[in-house]
């Protein structure tokens, strides 16, 4: 059984190779903490939402008066994204703020292993539904 014809476990394999990502990321930037010049990256917020629209097969329709309309995307959904200027600046131009990148590491091996517990119960589950142990 391949785990990841199921839209799940496919989901949840994108948001770990997402914060892979954004781990070197951020290790990146710890690491150019004494570059000069050196503005600190990081990747673009992982959102389920994004991800899930672009797996939409088919649109719902309404097809009686007495059907809901449903929650598809409106314009109010959008967030603006915030500019985000580093207050601290080294006088060699560089923007690194080692605590600020320790916190979103923290954070970031967090979710990780969330998402990695999550998966874990996920395969208990579907053992358990084969009629097997799930340990």
């Amino acid at each position: 059984m391949d785990l990841n014809n199921l839209g799940l476990f496919r989901l949840l394999t994108k948001k770990m190779e997402y914060l892979g990502q954004r781990q070197q990321v951020l290790a990146e930037n710890v690491a150019n903490t004494d570059t000069p010049g050196y503005k600190p990256r990081d990747l673009q917020e992982f959102s389920f939402k994004t991800v899930l629209a672009g797996n939409r097969r088919l649109a719902p329709v309404q097809t009686s008066a007495s059907h809901l309309t449903g929650t598809a995307g409106s314009p109010n959904d959008q967030r603006p994204e915030r500019d985000r200027r580093p207050f601290e600046t080294k006088p060699d131009g560089n923007a690194v703020i080692v605590e600020e990148q320790m916190l979103k590491m923290n954070r970031n091996a967090g979710e990780y292993s969330m998402i990695t517990n999550l998966y874990r119960k996920q395969i208990g589950l579907l053992k358990t539904a084969l009629g097997r142990p799930a340990g």
